[in-house]
């Protein structure tokens, strides 16, 4: 007998694809026919996730293509508290696809927010900008000083779009705040930054699949018309809403913002060419993870989850011959855990091998290859260091099934 299941990738079977994988080489994407260049100019916005993306394509040797950078006088600390170097121009969170929509037509003239200013915290003289509000730590001094920088932002983002090679979109949200007088969209809710909240003016909006799809076939066209040769990677941020509006659990609008993202993305990908998905979201949230890929508050991604976010991504985009070596990847990520796990090692519960009798060593390397080969390479000094350190909480399996 023969049917349209048999003989299919690996990857699409959850037997061969999850249950028998290492959790730290889950990547649950296939390489990509058109690769990164050293060279490309690689811009990302979104939301707050993406930050992480442009500091490995740096630490990588890749081109973190940045048309918005600090002043010459400004030293780096300074600079990085001044939100220079978060994304590729200094707009802040740009959490929904209408954001992004919004941020192009503002960059090029099409679009002129009838709110031009907030006043800033009770107390100060400072104002903020509506559209980045916490982008200016304290404010702007005046509205002239605020202005003066929104044009050259402006200007930055304009040459920004225009230029990039790719443009990596990461969508966190669906919620939003928007001002009933023209429709802009505000990353934060007046009066939380900066703004007073008006019930007349400001509404709350969720916007809907429709919406979502909408607006990102609408992003994706605006870039085509200025920068026809650009790719757009689009990728879902695994970090949790930290409040919702919404009269429901935070963890039941959570789902639905995420999955009204994830469709939406998918439904760009697959209409156009030069557009893909990146699994981000998929990666961190994996069950076989069990968690182990999140912060202490259970939404903040911590240091290894995004080591393995990365590890795929540039196994999907990146060329072979840039690609790091599994030891290579596993050493690194262990630094990172080390370091964890030295902040709080004795109250860590979980089973302890003690005696070396009752750990099969042959069996463990067996079942996690990536584990010998790390070994084979001198990153560890044994298995069972391995296991204890790491493995365990890693849900790893200690011998192959069967």
């Amino acid at each position: 007998m023969t049917h349209p299941y048999k003989n299919l990738h690996a990857d699409q079977y959850w037997s061969s694809g999850m249950a028998e994988q290492a959790p730290g080489l889950i990547c649950p994407t296939r390489p990509s026919s058109h690769k990164i260049k050293a060279t490309d100019r690689v811009a990302t916005l979104g939301s707050c996730f993406a930050q992480h993306i442009g500091r490995a394509l740096q630490a990588g040797g890749f081109n973190f293509y940045q048309t918005e950078t600090a002043p010459a006088w400004m030293a780096p600390d300074y600079a990085n508290t001044m939100n220079y170097g978060m994304y590729s121009a200094r707009y802040g969170n740009v959490y929904t696809p209408r954001q992004a929509v919004q941020l192009f037509t503002r960059a090029f003239g099409q679009f002129a927010p009838l709110s031009t200013s907030w006043a800033g915290h009770e107390g100060s003289d400072a104002v903020v900008d509506p559209f980045r509000p916490t982008v200016q730590p304290g404010g702007f001094k005046s509205e002239t000083a605020l202005l003066e920088d929104r044009t050259t932002h402006l200007a930055a983002v304009r040459q920004l779009f225009m230029t990039a090679d790719w443009l990596v979109l990461t969508l966190g949200l669906t919620e939003a705040w928007q001002d009933q007088r023209d429709g802009a969209v505000y990353p934060l809710a007046p009066g939380v930054a900066g703004g007073i909240f008006d019930a007349e003016t400001h509404a709350f909006t969720n916007f809907s699949i429709d919406d979502c799809i909408a607006d990102l076939r609408l992003f994706h066209k605006l870039v085509q018309v200025v920068n026809p040769h650009a790719r757009i990677i689009l990728t879902v941020s695994p970090v949790a809403l930290a409040a919702t509006f919404e009269p429901q659990h935070v963890w039941s609008a959570t789902t639905y913002s995420k999955s009204v993202l994830r469709v939406a993305a998918e439904t760009l990908a697959r209409e156009a060419d030069n557009v893909s998905y990146f699994p981000a979201y998929e990666i961190i949230t994996s069950p076989l993870n069990g968690n182990t890929y999140l912060a202490d508050d259970m939404r903040q991604v911590n240091a290894l989850g995004v080591a393995h976010v990365m590890r795929a991504f540039f196994a999907t985009y990146a060329p072979a011959d840039v690609q790091p070596t599994p030891a290579d990847t596993l050493a690194h990520d262990m630094g990172v855990i080390c370091d964890e796990s030295r902040l709080d090692n004795e109250s860590v519960s979980g089973p302890k091998i003690e005696p070396a009798s009752v750990f099969d060593e042959a069996a463990y390397l067996a079942a996690n290859p990536d584990v010998a080969t790390a070994l084979a390479n001198g990153a560890l000094s044994s298995a069972q260091q391995h296991y204890e350190q790491y493995g365990q909480f890693e849900g790893r399996r200690l011998k192959s099934e069967g």
